[in-house]
């Protein structure tokens, strides 16, 4: 398809590439518009961009609008996409779009002219009787978007400030082909059933309340699940050589502005005033671990020094990010800072990096891998930024990974790594990150004392594997749909004794299981067999033990696998036999 870019060429792209997906989806968003302005002309647009799996588009309207509208919306973008509309691209000044788009009773684009530079050029595209203050990319021709759906409509502010006027966003995607939007489709009602604040609620991990909104509440059998992680993840660190710390949640201004982070992340802290001194609650763990480090004095002959931290931090998310443990406003990290010298580098990233592989292969997920540059608001050399890129940038080609280059992405005091994983449904979440850092050890002023007798300063790596463990649970929870292996089960078995009558055998079964280190529990209701094993599979128990008066008898249990039914009677032996196999 061809494609009209921002400086007015036209290339040949696919959908496959990610320009061209871009240019796709900002069309539909166009055309979606345009319909919208010819069934309702009243309606003020605001924006429209291209999204991850699809695009938007944000009105005004006078009149309450819902879902219920989609349809007639659809009908008119069908007819556009049959008109086969040429998209035009077009420049105008600054006056001349003005006046366009006052005319036109456009307040929002209006304003958004108003706060571009005087001297800035506008560009516009246009199709049919619809024109939009636009950058591009476009394709050529509505006719190529073959296959759309509009899916949602949400409430937005306008610029995403909250004291601005809320708009209504309509959600769509769109794709050239039919069978292409139906298998994503399919994809969504998948991720639906999976939902983790849906699952969340019915296997009793978690609560979202409204007295602490984006402030999770994990309830026993998720502490089990969370616990469970952190047990694996001391295990693997303590065998690789880290010391675990845990520094205080809240600190003083003068440190964070020591760190940076007062002047390049306070909008994302709390704050508060203790003794007529200004503190705020940790964004990140980080400087705490710099302070620990300073403690004393140390010697090359130490180095590296690797510290860990599961660390509950804190950050200031706007409440219409909130979503489930997704997306929160404190969570616990799983930080580690490696101090060491430069020649060490090389050597100490390969070794994350292996940690960060073992960490994901272990719950079956596959990851890409990308590399983040300077941004904009940093801080440092150019030449630290050269050498801090240039090292994480060799490690990667040392260990023949492939990777992206992700330009100005990096964090405010280093280049990163970050790793996204891919779950069941084919869905990407960035999680690990490695971070090196010039930046923090010298506003610090950390030394060692190195072989030749002076005073050096040491680098510095922050890492995550978990990233956020309570946004890593929610991953876990949406890609095993809640139906999570035996070792990861907050409760492995659960023991169905067919009436009270044998509910004391059902003890000493449990009691056995526990003896050898399992997660069990009686359900001793007083209900039939047959809603307990329901109740059992809605639960995602891996294993039902049912016993009756041929069970007690025998001293055996029937065993009923979570996806695989009936097992048939075993003894205890056997079943703890079966379960080692497992694990």
């Amino acid at each position: 398809m061809k494609v009209s870019m921002k400086d007015g060429s036209v290339q040949e792209l696919t959908f496959e590439e990610e320009l061209g997906r871009d240019a796709f989806r900002h069309t539909t968003s166009h055309i979606l518009a345009q319909a919208v302005k010819r069934l309702y002309p009243t309606a003020k647009c605001a924006i429209g961009p291209s999204i991850d799996d699809g695009f938007y588009y944000d009105f005004e309207f006078d009149f309450e609008f819902s879902a219920e509208n989609f349809d007639e919306i659809e009908k008119e973008m069908k007819k556009i996409v049959k008109e086969n509309l040429p998209l035009r691209r077009s420049t105008m000044s600054r006056e001349e779009a003005l006046k366009m788009m006052e005319e036109k009773n456009e307040p929002y684009k209006v304003e958004l002219i108003q706060d571009l530079p005087e001297d800035a050029e506008l560009s516009f595209y246009q199709q049919g009787e619809f024109i939009d203050l636009c950058a591009g990319p476009h394709i050529s021709y509505t006719s190529a978007v073959k296959a759309f759906k509009l899916t949602s409509v949400a409430g937005a502010y306008w610029r995403g400030n909250e004291k601005n006027k809320m708009l209504t966003r309509i959600y769509g995607t769109c794709f050239p082909k039919k069978d292409m939007l139906e298998e994503y489709l399919q994809r969504i009602e998948e991720a639906k059933k999976r939902d983790h604040r849906k699952l969340g609620k019915e296997l009793e991990l978690f609560a979202l309340l409204e007295e602490g909104p984006g402030f999770p509440f994990f309830l026993p059998k998720g502490m089990i699940l969370k616990n469970l992680l952190l047990d694996y993840w001391r295990k693997i660190h303590t065998r690789e050589g880290y010391v675990e710390i845990s520094t205080p949640m809240m600190l003083n201004r003068q440190l964070w502005e020591t760190s940076g982070h007062w002047d390049h992340y306070r909008e994302n802290m709390y704050t508060t005033v203790i003794d007529e001194t200004d503190f705020a609650i940790k964004p990140m763990n980080c400087p705490g671990g710099l302070l620990v480090y300073k403690m004393q004095p140390h010697s090359y002959r130490e180095l590296p020094i690797r510290m860990g931290e599961i660390g509950l931090v804190h950050r200031h998310e706007k409440s219409g990010a909130l979503h489930g443990l997704m997306r929160v406003r404190c969570f616990n990290q799983d930080d580690a800072h490696i101090f060491m010298t430069e020649e060490q580098i090389p050597g100490e990233i390969k070794g994350v990096v292996r940690l960060i592989d073992e960490v994901y292969s272990k719950f079956g997920f596959k990851y890409h891998v990308e590399l983040s540059t300077r941004p904009e608001d940093s801080m440092g050399s150019d030449e630290d930024w050269e050498m801090a890129t240039g090292g994480l940038r060799s490690a990667l080609d040392d260990l023949g990974l492939d990777y992206v280059v992700n330009e100005g992405d990096g964090a405010f005091y280093g280049p990163k790594i970050d790793f996204h994983l891919e779950d069941s449904l084919g869905r990407t979440w960035q999680c690990g990150t490695i971070q090196l850092d010039f930046q923090l050890p010298q506003r610090f002023e950390l030394e060692y004392i190195g072989a030749d007798g002076e005073r050096h300063r040491p680098i510095m790596i922050h890492r995550v594997a978990f990233g956020s463990i309570e946004r890593f649970i929610g991953i876990l929870i949406e890609h095993f749909a809640g139906k999570f292996p035996l070792w990861l089960a907050p409760v492995q078995v659960r023991v169905l004794p067919i009436s009270d009558k044998f509910i004391d055998y059902a003890k000493q079964v449990e009691k056995q299981l526990t003896g050898a280190g399992y997660r069990c529990e009686v359900d001793e209701r007083a209900e039939k067999i047959g809603y307990k094993i329901r109740e059992a599979q809605l639960k995602q128990i891996p294993y039902m033990l049912i016993v009756g008066e041929k069970e007690m008898e025998n001293r055996m249990v029937s065993v009923r696998k979570r996806d695989e039914g009936d097992l048939g009677g075993k003894s205890m032996e056997e079943f703890l036999e079966l379960l080692g196999k497992e694990e």
